[in-house]
């Protein structure tokens, strides 16, 4: 996951510099009045909006999912064997709410 945030971290950041190379764009408008939009929706629809942009961009990588499944594998086991803890979902909320 967090070579695919990266990837498009650097895809959103060199779309960002051509925009302002450009003088903008009307899609850097429609941008900003969407995530005006998205504001304002509870975190559920925000969550259902997320998965349905990185669905659009998500190009299968069979590196990033053996990667990805190997890692669930050793967290899941260290979970089970008692060495690392789950973090309550109210935490996390919580967490989220406040950034």
């Amino acid at each position: 996951m967090t070579v695919a945030c990266g990837r498009m971290a650097a895809l959103v950041e060199q779309e960002h510099r051509q925009m302002n190379t450009n003088g903008g764009t009307q899609m850097g408008k429609t941008v900003d009045q969407l995530s005006a939009e998205i504001h304002d929706l509870p975190d559920v629809e925000k969550l259902r909006l997320v998965d349905s942009i990185l669905s659009d961009l998500d190009k299968p990588d069979p590196e990033i999912d053996r990667v990805w499944a190997e890692e669930a594998r050793m967290r899941w086991a260290a979970y089970k064997a008692g060495r690392i803890s789950a973090v309550p979902y109210e935490t996390v909320m919580a967490k989220h709410r406040r950034s």
